[in-house]
C-alpha cells in the first residue's frame, strides 16, 4: 500500500478528477491531431481515439490534468480508458497499446509532480473494453461470446504492465458493466503483481445502468460488492450512467456493506437530447452534499460532462467534511 495515499485517505475525503472526454471535446481537434508524428500513414480514421493524444498531443492531456489538479484533485486518471488491444483493434492499433499506456502514465505523473502543496496521485484507468464476457452479442446464439476470459486477462496484463512502467500510483478498474470482465482485470492485476513483486492499491468502480439498481449484466449493487470482495481493494464505488441524485441509494448500500473505502464519480446529471450534460457545478455540488451529509464516501469526483469547475465546486465542499468510517 502507498503509505502517503493511505494516510491521505484516513485524513480527508479524497478528490478524483473529472471527465477527460468532455475536456478534449473543447479543443475541437482534427483528424491530424490524432496522427501527427506517429500515425500519419495509418489507413483507418483515428479521430475520436482519445487515448492516442497522450502520444500525438501530450501537451493537451497535460493541460487537462493540470486543470483538474489546480481545481483540487488529489487523484488524476490516466488517459487510457480504451487502452487495451481489444478496444484499439477497432482502429487496427493493437501495436500501440504499450505506448498509449506508458506515455499516459508518464505525463500524468509529470504533472502531479508540479504540485508541492500535498501529495497528488496517478490512477491508471482500466476501462471495461467494448466487449462483454457474460452476454452474447448475438440474440440468435445465447451461448456465443465475443471475448474469452483468458483474452481479457491477456489484454489487461499488457495494459497494467505498461501503466506500472509509466509510474502510476494505483490502478482503477472502472465503469464496470460486466463483473466477469472486472474479475479478469483483477486476476490480471494479481498475476502482474506476483510477477513484478510489487503491489499498488486497487480501486474498482461499477456502473449502475438505470434506476433498477443493476449493472448491465443484472447484478444488484450488493451482489457486485460481494463478487469482488475477495480482493484486498483500496476502494469500491460507482461511476457513470447516473447523476449524483440517482446514484445516492446505491452508495447507501455500499456504505452499509463495504469493508473498503467507498468512491463515487457520477455524471453531471443525465444527457440532454443532444447528448450534452447541462448540470452546473453548483447544482452537482448541492446533490453531492447529500452524500457528504450522510457520510457515505471517501473518494469523490466526476464522470461524463464534468469539468474542472465541477471538481472545484465539489472539492471546496468536501473539505468541510470528514471521510466515511469503515472497519
Amino acid at each position: 500500500m502507498n503509505k502517503e495515499l493511505e494516510k491521505a485517505l484516513e485524513q480527508r475525503i479524497l478528490i478524483l478528477d473529472g471527465a477527460m472526454g468532455t475536456m478534449i471535446q473543447g479543443y475541437e481537434l482534427s483528424e491530424q491531431d490524432f496522427r501527427v508524428g506517429h500515425f500519419d500513414n495509418h489507413k483507418k480514421p483515428l479521430r475520436g481515439n482519445n487515448d492516442l493524444l497522450s502520444i500525438t498531443r501530450p501537451e493537451i492531456i497535460k493541460e487537462i490534468h493540470r486543470a483538474y489538479l489546480e481545481a483540487g484533485a488529489d487523484i488524476v486518471e490516466t488517459n487510457t480508458f480504451s487502452g487495451t488491444w481489444i478496444a484499439q483493434a477497432d482502429y487496427d492499433l493493437q501495436e500501440a497499446v504499450y505506448a498509449i499506456n506508458f506515455e499516459s502514465a508518464k505525463i500524468a505523473k509529470e504533472v502531479t509532480q508540479e504540485f508541492k502543496d500535498r501529495p497528488r496521485f496517478v490512477a491508471g484507468s482500466i476501462g471495461p473494453t467494448n466487449r462483454t464476457a457474460s452476454i452474447s452479442p448475438d440474440v440468435n446464439d445465447p451461448g456465443y461470446r465475443a471475448i474469452t476470459f483468458d483474452e481479457l486477462v491477456q489484454a489487461y496484463e499488457e495494459q497494467i504492465n505498461a501503466l506500472m512502467d509509466g509510474g502510476v500510483d494505483l490502478l482503477l478498474v472502472e465503469t464496470i458493466f460486466d463483473t466477469l470482465n472486472a474479475k479478469a482485470a483483477l486476476f490480471a492485476i494479481d498475476q502482474v503483481y506476483e510477477t513484478r513483486g510489487e503491489r499498488l492499491p486497487i480501486m474498482v468502480s461499477g456502473t449502475i445502468t438505470d434506476q433498477s439498481g443493476r449493472t448491465l449484466t443484472g447484478q444488484t449493487t450488493e451482489a457486485f460488492l460481494i463478487s469482488l470482495s475477495h480482493m484486498p481493494l483500496f476502494s469500491i464505488g460507482l461511476n457513470c450512467a447516473l447523476g449524483a441524485d440517482l446514484m445516492r441509494p446505491y452508495l447507501q448500500i455500499l456504505n452499509d456493506k463495504s469493508p473498503f473505502a467507498v468512491s463515487a464519480h457520477p455524471n453531471a446529471g443525465l444527457p440532454n437530447e443532444f447528448g450534452k450534460y447541462d448540470q452546473t457545478p453548483s447544482l452537482m455540488a448541492a446533490q453531492i452534499k447529500e452524500f457528504l451529509d450522510e457520510g457515505l464516501i471517501n473518494i469523490i469526483g466526476g464522470c461524463c460532462g464534468t469539468t474542472p469547475e465541477h471538481i472545484k465546486a465539489i472539492a471546496d465542499l468536501a473539505k468541510n467534511y470528514s471521510p466515511r468510517k469503515w472497519n
